[in-house]
């Protein structure tokens, strides 16, 4: 096994099994900013190769190799990223973390790395395979949610002339969150919240502020669109996405949405909600704030808003 603990200079440590009849080169990086390079447990022979790198230095890969073209990958960390080079057969990748209980209800993210290439990525379950990235679509930089009950990862390498040239890879995040009004936002984007899902989206989001569009640049290689904001008031946010304005009126910062949505700038304030993933603010529910007032001011009338907050 490897064993794994989060927090501030948190290790894993890389196994690779006793039982080896396909060999494997298995690679694990250091990400907790030490300067150290690569660390390697290399096994001898043919075979891709695996690099699984953990957040805070959580190097919580695990291998066990099999006679077939398939092979079984256990991760241990709640977050990192895997890289798959020389892509060939296929990977069933298996989370395993060790910081959360089976009775919580989780929810996996996955975003491909910008240059990923070589295989597409399935979610599995009993045998059925529902395709989440096909090998060489655009907007590669798409982050897929879905519940962790729902299956797992299925890596299959599509047919190439050249596999050295091609690195299949994504970062990964397992969560344990309410994640109702953040897997709408990840799964139908474009779709305006019901007032349910705004009321919970307000109790639940990693930030929540009242403001306006400034500006919104579109990003068509990675199928993005980012919106520029002037935040007036400040609910919540658990990263510094939004910053102090250098003349003392408010904040202002950035976040993302897909480039189909097609937003544009507008007059009018919004309450913007939303998470964090893999560094970035994704937006999540954005109701007009008179809106977002009567929603809130009906709940309240009828005891079924879910928390409380300041409308003004």
């Amino acid at each position: 096994m490897s064993g794994c603990r989060e927090g501030l200079g948190a290790k894993c440590h890389l196994h690779a099994s006793e039982h080896r009849p396909r060999p494997l080169a298995l690679w694990s990086r250091h990400t907790g900013g030490s300067g150290q390079g690569s660390r390697a447990a290399v096994l001898p022979g043919r075979g891709p190769r695996l690099q699984g790198r953990g957040r805070a230095g959580c190097l919580g890969l695990t291998h066990e190799a099999h006679r077939k073209e398939v092979e079984q990958v256990y991760l241990r960390c709640a977050a990192g990223a895997v890289e798959w080079m020389y892509p060939t057969g296929a990977l069933i990748v298996n989370l395993r973390p060790n910081t959360f209980l089976p009775s919580r209800r989780l929810t996996l993210c996955i975003k491909p790395l910008r240059d990923s290439s070589g295989a597409n990525i399935y979610l599995e379950k009993t045998g059925e395979l529902k395709l989440l990235v096909r090998d060489g679509d655009r907007g590669l930089g798409q982050v897929r949610c879905f519940d962790f009950d729902q299956g797992g990862l299925f890596v299959e390498a599509t047919p190439q002339q050249d596999i050295s040239r091609r690195t299949t890879g994504f970062q990964y995040e397992l969560t344990s969150r309410r994640v109702g009004s953040d897997l709408h936002a990840l799964s139908a984007p474009c779709r305006p919240c019901s007032d349910a899902e705004v009321l919970l989206a307000v109790c639940t989001s990693d930030f929540v502020v009242r403001g306006s569009i400034q500006d919104v640049t579109h990003e068509p290689e990675q199928q993005e669109s980012a919106i520029h904001l002037h935040v007036s008031r400040l609910y919540r946010q658990k990263s510094r996405v939004f910053q102090p304005t250098p003349e003392g009126s408010g904040w202002r910062g950035r976040i993302t949405t897909l480039l189909e949505c097609g937003v544009r700038p507008g007059h009018g304030e919004f309450l913007f909600t939303g998470h964090m993933h893999f560094g970035e603010a994704r937006l999540g529910c954005a109701p007009r704030f008179k809106d977002f007032q009567r929603m809130y001011r009906d709940a309240e009338e009828t005891g079924l808003n879910p928390c409380e907050m300041g409308t003004e």
